[in-house]
This record gives C-alpha cells, structure tokens and sequence, in this order.
C-alpha cells in the first residue's frame, strides 16, 4: 500500500470542495447579471449532477469489488467529479468575447 494515499485522497477531496466553491460562487455571480453566463447554464447546472454521481458511485463500486482500501475508494469515487468540477472551473473563467 503506498503510504501517501490517504493524503492523495484527502487532498483530492479538498481540491474537488474548493473548485465546486468557485464553480457556486461563479455560476451565482451569472444568475445575478454580474458575470457574463450562457442562457444555458442554469440547465447545465442541473444536468450534470445525475450523471457525475453515477459515474463516481461505479468508480467506488469497482474499486471495492477489486478489493481497494477505503482511502482508494474514495479516491476512486471522487474522481469523476473532479473532472467535472475542474472542467466547470476551466469552462467558467475563460473570458468571453
């Protein structure tokens, strides 16, 4: 086992509360005219929970059928939406022209 995952994992989810924050905070700033925002991201908003959670609650799934440790599991399942928070960061702040 490789002594540092718990703190991979750890750091991780961090990373992933801190980035879903800014994407709040971003998308809020739209809604209320202060930021620029496409008329599609209230949907957006909404569209990509669904399938976030599936895809990290099979991660994890796998993970513990393949027999991982628990820190791996979590690691596993919150990956899939970190992407997605990464992504939504990403996809928020660039500049529109």
């Amino acid at each position: 086992m490789n002594p540092f995952q718990p703190w991979q994992s750890a750091f991780a989810f961090w990373s992933m509360m801190a980035e879903a924050q800014t994407v709040i905070a971003l998308r809020t700033l739209g809604m209320v005219g202060v930021l620029p925002a496409s008329p599609r991201e209230n949907h957006t908003m909404f569209a990509e929970k669904g399938p976030a959670f599936v895809e990290a609650a099979i991660a994890a799934g796998a993970a513990a059928m393949a027999g991982k440790s628990p820190d791996q599991i979590a690691h596993a399942a919150i990956k899939p939406i970190a992407r997605r928070t990464g992504a939504n960061v990403k996809r928020l702040t660039k500049p529109r022209t």
